[in-house]
C-alpha cells in the first residue's frame, strides 16, 4: 500500500513515475528542495528508508547492503535524500542487478553531486537499471487553480471547444504568483504565501550553497547573482550582462568580477535545480543562422524571483511591466510541467536580425510544434496575434496551432483562419 494518506494531491508525474517503475530496476526523482519529491515518492512505494537521518548514515557507512529492504512487499522502497550517502548509487545499481524483477527502489534528491565528488563517488552511471525523472513545483492544474477546460492535446487534435469561463481578478494571478507551487503553501492564507519562498531563499544561503568541502562560497555574492537573475526573470541574458548587472547595483566592491567565479555559482544553482534555462528554438526556419542562442533565464518557480525582489501582491499590480514578466515565468513554469508530461520539449525563439520573437515554442514528441505567446492582458491579443502570424509565415514547417495565452480573460476561444487558440492560464492542462 503507498504511504501516504488520502490527503495527497495527485502530481501528472505520478504516471510518469508508474511508468518508468514498470520498466526500470529502480528510479531516481530529481528536482527542488520543497517541491514534493518526497510526499508524491511515498504515494509510490512501500516501504522507506530517510537517508537524512544520521542513524541511517551510520548504518551505510557499515554496512551499504544493510538499507535495503529485500522482501518483495516492501518493494519499491523509497530512499530519500541519497545523495547524502553517495555511494548508495552504486550499491541500487548492483541491487538491481540481482534480480530480472522491476520496480524496486525509488531515489530521491535535491541536488547533483560536484563533478570531482561525482568522479570519486559514482563509478556506474546507472543506464539501464536506473530511470531519471524531473519533478518540479506544482502547477496550476495540479493543485487546482486552473480548471483544465483548456488542454494542449485538444489544441492539438483540433477538438478543444470555445466556451465562455469565469474571469478572474488581476489580484488572484498576483496572489498564485507570489505563492508559487510549493505543495506546502497551497492552503496558506495569501498574506503569508511569501514566507517559505523567502525561508527556501534563506536555506539556499546559509546552508545549500556550501555543498563542497573543497570550496568557500561567498554569502553575499550568491545574493547578488540570485537578486540579478531575478531582475532578468524571463529575459535572454548572457553571462556577460549579468557581470554587468551585478556590478551596475552594487558599490561593494566585493562583486562576481570572475567569469569563473560566476560558472562556479550558477552551476551551483543548477545542481540544487533552482534554475531552468529555457532552450532556443532553430527547427524550420528560413534563415536559421540568425537564430539567437541565449536560453532565456527562469528560476524554477516564479515566487522566489518575487521574494528575491520582496514583491508582493499589491507591488505586481502598482508595476504591470514586471507583473508581466513574472506572468510570463508562471506560465512557462506550468507549460514546461505540461509538455515534458507530454514527453515533450520547451523553447523559446528569437530572430537576432528583425527581433522577431515567440515567448513559447512547444515540441511533441512526434516533432510537431507550437507556437505560444503570453499576454497578461486580453488588449494585447491582437497584438500577440500579429507575431505569431509572422512567425508562421518564416517557418518552412508551419506551426500544429498557435495559442496566445494570457492571465485576464472571459473565454476559450479559437480562431480558425489563424489556427489560433486564446486561452486563460487558469484553464489549462496538459
Amino acid at each position: 500500500m503507498p504511504l501516504t494518506n488520502d490527503n495527497y494531491k495527485k502530481r501528472l508525474v505520478d504516471k510518469k513515475i508508474k511508468e518508468y517503475l514498470s520498466v526500470f530496476g529502480a528510479i531516481s526523482i530529481e528536482g527542488p528542495k520543497w517541491c514534493g519529491k518526497t510526499w508524491t515518492s511515498l504515494n509510490n512505494a512501500n516501504s522507506v528508508i530517510y537517508m537524512d537521518v544520521e542513524e541511517n548514515q551510520e548504518r551505510a557507512d557499515l554496512d551499504i547492503k544493510s538499507i535495503f529492504n529485500h522482501e518483495k512487499k516492501d518493494k519499491p522502497q523509497l530512499i530519500d535524500e541519497w545523495n547524502i550517502v553517495p555511494k548508495i548509487w552504486d550499491a541500487t545499481r548492483r541491487e538491481c542487478d540481482k534480480t530480472t524483477d522491476n520496480g524496486n527502489y525509488i531515489l530521491t534528491g535535491s541536488t547533483t553531486l560536484p563533478k570531482k565528488k561525482q568522479k570519486e563517488k559514482i563509478h556506474h552511471s546507472g543506464a539501464g537499471r536506473i530511470g531519471n525523472i524531473k519533478m518540479y513545483t506544482m502547477s496550476l492544474y495540479e493543485s487546482g487553480d486552473s480548471s483544465g477546460k483548456a488542454s494542449l492535446m485538444d489544441m492539438y487534435n483540433k477538438t478543444q471547444k470555445s466556451m465562455p469561463i469565469d474571469e478572474v481578478e488581476l489580484k488572484t494571478i498576483a496572489n498564485l504568483i507570489i505563492r508559487g507551487g510549493w505543495p506546502r503553501n497551497i492552503s496558506v492564507n495569501e498574506n503569508l504565501a511569501g514566507i517559505i519562498p523567502k525561508g527556501y531563499i534563506d536555506s539556499i544561503l546559509d546552508k545549500d550553497m556550501i555543498d563542497d568541502e573543497d570550496k568557500k562560497r561567498d554569502k553575499n555574492k550568491m545574493l547578488m547573482l540570485l537578486k540579478s537573475l531575478a531582475r532578468n526573470e524571463s529575459s535572454l541574458v548572457s553571462n556577460n550582462t549579468i557581470l554587468k548587472d551585478i556590478e551596475d547595483v552594487t558599490s561593494n566592491e566585493d562583486v562576481l568580477s570572475s567569469k569563473t567565479t560566476l560558472s562556479d555559482y550558477l552551476d551551483v544553482l543548477n545542481r540544487l535545480y533552482l534554475i531552468e534555462n529555457q532552450e532556443s528554438y532553430s527547427q524550420n526556419y528560413r534563415s536559421p543562422e540568425r537564430i539567437g542562442k541565449i536560453s532565456k533565464r527562469h528560476f524554477t518557480d516564479p515566487s522566489l524571483a518575487c521574494a528575491l525582489l520582496d514583491l508582493n501582491a499589491n507591488k505586481l499590480i502598482n508595476d504591470l511591466n514586471t507583473f508581466g514578466l513574472m506572468f510570463e515565468s508562471l506560465v512557462e513554469r506550468d507549460l514546461r510541467i505540461y509538455i515534458e508530461y507530454l514527453n515533450g520539449h520547451l523553447y523559446h525563439f528569437r530572430d537576432n536580425v528583425s527581433g522577431l520573437e515567440v515567448d513559447s515554442i512547444l515540441e511533441f514528441s512526434d516533432g510537431e510544434y507550437a507556437a505560444v505567446e503570453i499576454k497578461l492582458g486580453a488588449n494585447k491579443i491582437d497584438e500577440a496575434m500579429k507575431n505569431l502570424n509572422k512567425f508562421s509565415e518564416s517557418m518552412v514547417k508551419k506551426p500544429k496551432f498557435m495559442c496566445v495565452i494570457v492571465g485576464k480573460g472571459n473565454a476559450i476561444m479559437y480562431n480558425k483562419e489563424t489556427n489560433t487558440y486564446i486561452v486563460p492560464i487558469t484553464t489549462l492542462k496538459p
